[in-house]
């Protein structure tokens, strides 16, 4: 799993790859093993050092200065750069991992004597050399952009005097401004690490273990077998395979260069257009970063800020995204049956029972993971075991059918990919402490949120629209971890306070964060997909946008009515739910063309099935029986006003 968000290929490939051998690759290896081996000390209190646990601030300290330092052996000065570990990578290694052990060290002194107020001068230095090595980390992670925006806020304190209105905070010299970065709990050791410390590294390593066994291939094999032989099912199955796999890698562009490889290809060859195939490919695993169980890096730190147990977050992401890939599948079974399309021929279905039986372990670990983190809740211990588990039925699997055998080798790629995750997403992640910290020291995070309430006037769509389009934008320019994370702090309270849901609220900018994925000039789920489809990559975004245009809606409709996120009445819910499922196969008959039981529909019944849509995505009994009369409306006039249409009408 990567960050669901990050804005990277797979981390395992390209030149992170050519540049790790010999001395630097088991270096890597050993040194991360190190680090998941601290995680799971701490977390299960296993009291491996000297009979205690570590105090949590050396305990941060010590497991970001592993995973930190490896940032420059993995990650070149130079994106594409295929040159080894050059002797200044060496250098910027050694640097982190000596000075964040000093702060281990010194955990309990810095909390004790108050290290970010007044420090030592040798512990200040430090400090320094600690925020400038994050900067540089950053960056190589990162990217450029994300680095000049981490640097802007991490230097903010120092002018923040001299900024107008809500803007203006206290200022800071750069001893202060360092000591606070370094050695306080808000910024490189606040939520976001403190979240990667007790969370994401079992996670994490699920999701590597997943990869290492084959899941990938199965959770392909088991799509076709259920969808292969339905009208158009290429694109169900890329819809399915993608929505399972993503929803456990967490990483968008990962899965689309994992599955996007076998669905893009295989929608073409029974008739899709390339664009629609890649736009097809691009929704669904954007949409994996939105699926439970565990939708990527911020489900985890949304978890941490709200102060709620994951299962709490999991759960109330369920409906919307199930939602979202409805709509998709609805969309790619009108578009086929519209167009002719048929499914897969049948040599290439493979039966159902003996893909199940093939693969049965994936779907058991899966299972076992959704009952600790909802009926036992432990959430931090859940991945572990679920991973133990996996590894186990996989080397009994293989050795009983022959499949997918595990071996040392594949032991050994899931621990360079998992060491290779946590690298990633403990880079980026201190990173963006700096702007949490800078937000947090000087107020403006506080006042920002002020601010935008009053500036709405208390009009709760207002403050919405606001919402969406800074996430969208900030979502071009960030991962979407970081856009979560700086829009946490500055736009959460300011939703809350407006007295809307909590989860929904943050759920809103989570989905507005990730669209950038999918939408125009950014699109970089959309331009990877063009890139396997052979597409023109704007015609791509824009059709990706329309295909996806429910999670346009979706987080407007949630956040303003919470029965859709799981939270109020339950009779309540069902009824909202349903009426909320059938608008979105009212919208999907619309965007395509067709409608089932009566084939292609023109304009004037496509308009109609759309206002349907929009009452009865509005809760009342008038709106209800507005959008039903708005159903049989369509229905009466689209039997009258036929189309020409010489596909079947048969729904699969």
């Amino acid at each position: 799993m990567s960050d669901a968000t990050t804005d990277k290929p797979m981390i395992t490939e390209g030149p992170t790859e050519r540049r790790l051998s010999g001395i630097a690759l088991w270096l890597v290896m050993t040194l991360g093993l190190a680090g998941i081996l601290l995680n799971i000390n701490n977390l299960f209190n296993i009291q491996f050092f000297v009979g205690k646990l570590m105090i949590d601030t050396s305990y941060y300290y010590l497991l970001a200065g592993i995973f930190l330092s490896l940032v420059f052996l993995v990650y070149p000065a130079r994106e594409f750069s295929r040159a080894g570990v050059a002797w200044y990578d060496w250098i910027l290694f050694a640097a982190t991992l000596v000075t964040m052990s000093y702060l281990s060290y010194n955990g309990e002194r810095i909390v004790q004597e108050g290290w970010d107020i007044v420090a030592p001068m040798d512990a200040t230095i430090i400090a320094g050399v600690v925020c400038a090595l994050v900067l540089e980390a950053m960056r190589r992670v990162g990217g450029t952009l994300l680095f000049f925006i981490s640097l802007f806020f991490f230097l903010y304190p120092l002018f923040a005097d001299h900024m107008p209105g809500f803007l203006w905070g206290p200022s800071s010299d750069v001893e202060t401004l360092v000591r606070q970065h370094a050695l306080g709990t808000e910024s490189i050791i606040g939520v976001p690490m403190r979240t990667v410390a007790s969370l994401l590294i079992g996670f994490l390593l699920f999701g590597s273990a997943l990869v290492a066994t084959g899941g990938g291939e199965f959770f392909m094999t088991f799509a076709t077998a259920l969808m292969g032989r339905a009208r158009g099912g290429p694109a169900k199955v890329a819809i399915l395979s993608s929505g399972l796999f993503g929803s456990l890698s967490g990483s968008v562009i990962s899965n689309v260069v994992t599955t996007g490889q076998m669905t893009i290809p295989t929608m073409k060859r029974v008739g899709y257009p390339p664009q629609y195939a890649a736009a097809v490919e691009a929704c669904a695993s954007t949409g994996g970063a939105l699926m439970p169980p565990v939708m990527g890096a911020v489900a985890f730190i949304m978890a941490e800020y709200l102060n709620v147990s994951y299962a709490t977050v999991m759960i109330a992401a369920t409906v919307p995204a199930l939602m979202f890939y409805v709509a998709l599948l609805l969309q790619a079974d009108c578009y086929a049956a519209k167009n002719g399309l048929k499914g897969q021929p049948a040599s290439e279905i493979p039966p159902l029972w003996p893909a199940i039986k093939t693969g049965w372990h994936y779907l058991f670990s899966l299972i076992l993971l959704i009952y600790m983190l909802v009926w036992v809740g432990n959430e931090a211990h859940a991945p572990f075991y679920a991973t133990l588990v996996l590894l186990a039925t996989s080397a009994i699997n293989g050795w009983i059918t022959g499949v997918n055998k595990f071996n040392v080798g594949r032991l050994l790629h899931m621990l360079d990919d998992g060491v290779k995750n946590v690298t990633n997403i403990v880079g980026i992640l201190a990173g963006i402490g700096l702007i949490v910290g800078a937000l947090s020291y000087t107020g403006v995070g506080g006042a920002f949120s002020r601010e935008l309430v009053q500036f709405a006037g208390g009009n709760v769509y207002l403050l919405l629209f606001f919402g969406a389009v800074t996430s969208f934008i900030l979502g071009m320019g960030m991962t979407v971890s970081a856009c979560y994370i700086f829009l946490a702090v500055v736009m959460g309270p300011a939703m809350i306070n407006a007295g809307l849901d909590p989860v929904a609220s943050h759920l809103f900018i989570l989905y507005w964060g990730v669209l950038s994925f999918i939408t125009p000039p950014v699109a970089l789920g959309a331009i990877a997909a063009a890139t396997i489809a052979g597409s023109n990559p704007m015609q791509t975004g824009f059709l990706s946008m329309r295909l996806g245009l429910i999670n346009f809606i979706l987080p407007f409709l949630f956040v303003l009515n919470p029965t859709l996120i799981l939270r109020g009445d339950t009779i309540a819910i069902i009824h909202n739910v349903s009426t909320a499922i059938i608008a979105v196969w009212l919208m999907a008959c619309a965007f395509e063309g067709y409608l089932h039981g009566v084939g292609r529909i023109n304009i004037v019944v496509r308009g109609i099935l759309l206002i349907g849509a929009g009452f009865l995505l509005v809760p009342g009994l008038y709106t209800d029986i507005a959008g039903a009369t708005a159903i049989v409306l369509a229905y009466v006039l689209g039997r009258m006003m036929p189309v020409r249409d010489e596909a079947t009408t048969t729904p699969s």
